[in-house]
């Protein structure tokens, strides 16, 4: 019951909307679904894409490309992976924690979140064509360093029973309910 509280106080409090103020309630019954009609349209595809990705790519392959000793080969393909990404950024937590599996430094993962967020490619171009090429570039040029930085402090930072504590963490949160 636990795992489902967040959904059911949700759930309750447009109830309760409703009944205050019908029409606000309406709405947000109506955000809530569309956005849940939304995220069912990412996750299964992500899933997926997670499931070919455990099964074709070899732990060893992450590990060189990515891993410990990686160096600036890892960081630049975490941000090219990231700045590629199509999808919302929920989207991308599931996809760190199968790099985190698969053996990726703690800082590639930083760095590739980062670059989800902030570093999409169509959102470059978007910027381009509307607020000018150099806008668009400043914003990369300061954008990439920044999250390559806070990706090393945040390795740098995190102890070592931290890192465990999130490279252990997956699926944790099921057995808890």
């Amino acid at each position: 019951m636990k795992r489902y509280a967040p959904s059911l106080c949700i759930a309750a409090s447009i109830a309760f909307l409703y009944f205050i103020r019908p029409e606000l309630g309406r709405q947000a019954a109506l955000k809530s679904a569309s956005a849940m009609i939304e995220m069912l349209r990412v996750v299964p595809p992500v899933f997926l894409l997670l499931g070919l990705f455990d099964v074709w790519v070899p732990r060893q392959t992450i590990i060189r490309l990515m891993g410990e000793r990686s160096g600036a080969l890892g960081t630049i393909l975490s941000i090219t992976l990231g700045a590629a990404a199509a999808g919302p950024l929920y989207a991308a937590f599931p996809v760190a924690a199968a790099m985190a599996k698969k053996g990726a430094k703690f800082a590639n993962i930083a760095v590739f979140l980062g670059a989800w967020s902030t570093l999409k490619i169509p959102m470059f171009l978007f910027e381009t064509s509307s607020l000018g090429a150099v806008f668009a570039v400043s914003r990369w040029l300061i954008n990439v360093p920044g999250i390559i930085v806070i990706g090393y402090l945040l390795e740098k930072f995190l102890g070592p029973e931290d890192k465990t504590r999130i490279y252990s963490y997956e699926g944790e949160h099921l057995n808890q309910a």
